[in-house]
């Protein structure tokens, strides 16, 4: 630890090397002189810091002589100024929790509780192991000598300060992001204990992690759920819970309109498990109920706003038909985001999202989600944890991060879509916007009934064939053209090309995907700057 221009005696500075002073003007004293370097082997206690255990005075008259203020300026300046501050740390950690701060007694009561606490010094590290301030900090574990059996540098390096317990932050601001693969047990008893629910822990990275449970409840509380579980993908998502909840030889019933890969995993590998499918236009209630009557249906699963043209599902009707016939309802509502639509308010069982677009909202990250009762969550975490499409905690710390401008995001999202679907509906250089905050949409008053806001995606078919809207697009100077959407910077893509491209033009008919059909994913960008951009492209077609 460097302290700047301290008034202590140069004995102390003789016995402790790690203490190099520098001059600094917000600490008076005396200058100091030589400043000869520990040995690397050096132990000493945290006692003989504060009570003088060591070399006759020891510290104490250095701790005694730092101004009132001293905890204030250690973290101002010393963090900046010094080399070895492990030392100063524990002694103005147990200062400054003291009754009396600043005086004798009280540092010298402070130094006792540190008594079992070990400070191991170097030339340019000093750690602590056993100390527990009984704050919001806890340094170390329980086991005051955890590395004491160990000799060699090698070995202390990979295990000091966490091999029976590590130091738990409980005041940061932001989640701490829990990079680890396994979870130990101290004993064979306390894995016994673990294995008969008496012991808490994740005990493998698959099966949970610190940062990914912050993330699942965040979302849970959005969606005013019971249980959330988070995995690596929106689709990872979709097919571990289809396989869970669809038994083999069960039966689905779904939309026209969807994620394509949504759409080729029912059509393909469902049946491979002996799992058909209805597949009904959105709005088809009629539809829907003969599905029921004609067959033992497990799930209904749809999207609501759909992709790409988002059509959208009057959930609280179909919920209802559904549960009337025992079958499950399961709703993507990624378009929407859980601000725009409470789904399980509207009666379904289950919600699901791809976090990548608008939860994330930064374009930076994968994931997915489902969110529902208890029971249901955990069926489907169960196979999760066979599978293995496990969340990394770096990405759940990103997803935690973006939520928390979800709500500023999403505003800015609705209320330029709705602008700008309603100037290009005007426009003669379009022949059709597909927006369900739109009088024109199909189910406005549907959306207008479950949703506070309409989302941030618009579709539309421009006037001109495959390559005048190529040419469109490539006018545009603002969005990336690229697949995805709901981040902070404007998406533009073309379906006939990003999406169907591998179909003919007869085969992306069938799915309504015209070769002049264009998605537009607006990010937080100025609405005037986003429409200039528009307008612009629109002239050159």
């Amino acid at each position: 630890m460097a302290v700047s221009s301290c008034s202590c005696p140069p004995r102390v500075f003789n016995a402790y090397s790690s203490f190099e002073c520098r001059s600094d003007p917000d600490f008076s004293g005396a200058p100091i002189g030589d400043k000869p370097r520990v040995r690397p082997s050096r132990r000493l206690t945290a006692a003989s810091f504060c009570t003088g255990g060591i070399g006759g005075g020891g510290l104490s008259s250095l701790i005694f002589r730092f101004p009132p203020n001293f905890v204030r300026q250690l973290s101002i300046k010393a963090r900046r100024n010094c080399s070895n501050i492990g030392v100063a740390q524990i002694v103005a950690a147990s200062w400054s929790n003291s009754p009396a701060s600043g005086s004798p007694s009280s540092a010298a009561a402070a130094a006792q509780t540190a008594t079992a606490a070990t400070v191991h010094v170097s030339d340019d590290v000093a750690f602590v192991q056993g100390c527990n301030d009984n704050g919001s900090v806890q340094i170390g574990g329980s086991d005051n000598s955890t590395t004491s059996f160990l000799s060699s540098d090698g070995s202390i390096a990979v295990h000091a300060g966490e091999r029976l317990g590590r130091g738990i932050v409980t005041d940061a601001i932001t989640t701490p992001v829990v990079n680890t693969s396994a979870y130990f047990f101290k004993k064979t008893q306390e894995l016994i204990d673990f294995k008969e629910k008496r012991h808490k822990s994740f005990e493998y990275g698959r099966y949970g992690n610190p940062t990914t449970v912050v993330a699942e409840e965040k979302i849970s509380a959005l969606e005013g759920a019971e249980s959330t579980l988070i995995v690596a993908s929106g689709m990872c998502v979709s097919t571990v819970m289809l396989m869970t909840l669809v038994p083999a030889g069960g039966h689905i019933v779904t939309t026209t309109d969807c994620y394509r890969k949504t759409r080729i995993f029912i059509e393909t590998i469902l049946p491979k498990m002996g799992i058909s499918a209805t597949v009904i236009d959105p709005a088809d209630v009629d539809g829907l109920e003969a599905a029921l009557n004609k067959n033992k249906v497990s799930l209904f699963f749809t999207e609501s706003p759909t992709n790409p043209f988002l059509r959208c599902v009057d959930i609280e009707k179909v919920s209802k038909l559904c549960h009337s016939k025992g079958a499950l309802v399961c709703i993507d509502g990624t378009f929407a985001t859980p601000l725009n639509q409470k789904v399980l308010a509207l009666g379904a069982d289950l919600v699901l999202h791809s976090a990548t677009k608008f939860i994330g909202g930064h374009n930076d990250v994968l994931a997915g989600c489902v969110s529902g009762s208890e029971k249901l969550i955990t069926e489907i975490r169960t196979l999760h944890h066979i599978l293995g499409g496990t969340l990394n905690p770096n990405a759940a710390y990103l997803i935690i991060r973006g939520m928390k401008t979800l709500h500023l995001r999403v505003q800015q999202q609705n209320s330029t879509a709705l602008k700008m679907a309603k100037v290009l509906e005007a426009h003669p250089r379009v022949k059709r916007v597909y927006y369900p905050g739109l009088p024109s949409h199909p189910e406005h008053e549907i959306a207008k009934l479950q949703m506070t806001g309409f989302g941030g995606v618009v579709s539309f078919e421009v006037d001109g064939d495959l390559m005048t809207t190529i040419k469109f697009v490539d006018a545009l100077k603002i969005p990336y053209i690229a697949p995805s959407f709901g981040g902070c910077e404007s998406i533009v893509d073309q379906p006939a090309i990003m999406s169907y491209w591998d179909l003919t033009q007869a085969e992306r008919r069938k799915y309504g995907i015209e070769d002049n059909l264009v998605r537009f994913s607006f990010g937080v960008e100025d609405f005037e700057d986003l429409k200039a951009d528009i307008l612009q492209a629109l002239e050159t077609i």
